[in-house]
């Protein structure tokens, strides 16, 4: 029943801010609009709050107040360690860098849900049901919930690493993002993709047999010999290649090493330090910077590493310098590289 059938006044979100902010704990307390409390100290909040939009980030509370009933509720950084079951949102469920977050109701559905960088979230609740769900860098998410939805929205998973597996639930989505997941190696055989796949740093080597999706890597629209054969990529194409981003792409899938050898790299300077010889070098690329890098060999293991620099250094040592973090290079002076 709403709050004008009951008789109750509708406050505007200004006069609901003041009440609050007052100290008034009366309920039940009826908002219309955008209800911005963010950045504001909070102990507590009265049960039975219901309006618009609500924006609790950074506040510090510790609890969400019961029978929360709101369109859109942000709740980014609070201690709060689960959400209470009498919680309703209808469309948006914000609850980014919640350190402490541990239990969400079972049965929750909302429209989109975001929990990136919550890491203490195990478990997913049996019965979600969401269109958009976003989950990056939770650290702790093992396993999926036997029974849950995506409604043909986005599934965000960036940075996973713990996860081995997509659920068989998953079916359909618009939007998959699986970029820095090295656990997930293989699609479930019944998923459909019907907008795009980021596979950036995944334990993807291919798509199953018949599926042809759009692929990026960060974002960046790639084909499937970028993504999933980098040994086949060459100096060539990549100075072939007239979109920067793709570019940069391929050079980091071949690496930097082998790219610089097949180039042809131009030689800047060439040094001896307490670690042994560096050379600086650079590769001009069609419509953007210069790709300039120190090829440095490990003192321990003598291994060479091949590091990009900015494109104004002019000298080895400038550059060792700059990778230590010396804007100075004069004040880079070590007496051995560990």
């Amino acid at each position: 029943m709403s709050a004008l059938a009951l008789g109750a006044k509708v406050l505007s979100a200004t006069e609901a801010r003041e009440r609050l902010l007052s100290g008034d704990t009366t309920s039940p307390l009826y908002f219309r609009g955008h209800l911005d409390l963010s950045g504001t100290p909070l102990t507590r909040l009265p049960d039975d709050l219901s309006g618009d939009t609500l924006d609790l980030s950074d506040t510090g509370l510790p609890t969400l107040p019961e029978r929360l009933n709101v369109g859109e509720l942000l709740a980014r950084n609070l201690p709060i360690t689960h959400v209470p079951a009498s919680t309703r949102v209808l469309f948006r469920l914000t609850l980014d860098g919640c350190p402490r977050l541990q239990h969400l109701p079972e049965g929750l559905k909302v429209g989109s849900l975001s929990l990136q960088d919550c890491p203490s979230l195990e478990h997913l609740p049996e019965g979600l049901d969401v269109c958009f769900l976003n989950i990056s860098r939770c650290d702790a998410l093992r396993t999926w919930p036997e029974r849950a939805q995506v409604r043909h929205g986005h599934l965000i998973a960036r940075d996973c690493l713990n996860l081995r597996a997509l659920p068989a639930w998953l079916t359909h989505v618009a939007q998959l993002d699986l970029s820095g997941c090295r656990g997930i190696t293989a699609l479930p055989e019944g998923l459909r993709i019907n907008g795009w796949l980021d596979v950036a740093d995944s334990g993807l080597t291919g798509l199953p047999e018949g599926q042809d999706v759009p692929l990026r890597w960060r974002g960046v629209r790639i084909d499937a010999h970028v993504a999933f054969h980098p040994e086949r990529i060459t100096a060539a194409e990549v100075l072939a290649q007239p979109n920067a981003e793709v570019r940069r792409v391929m050079m980091e899938r071949m690496g930097a090493e082998r790219f610089l050898q097949e180039a042809g790299a131009e030689e800047l300077d060439r040094d001896h330090d307490a670690g042994g010889e560096r050379r600086l070098l650079r590769v001009n690329l069609p419509n953007d910077e210069p790709f300039v890098a120190v090829s440095v060999a490990c003192p321990s293991t003598g291994r060479a590493y091949v590091l990009r620099v900015p494109p104004t250094i002019r000298t080895a040592h400038a550059a060792s310098a700059w990778l230590a973090g010396f804007d100075d290079p004069a004040l880079y002076q070590p007496a051995l590289e560990a």
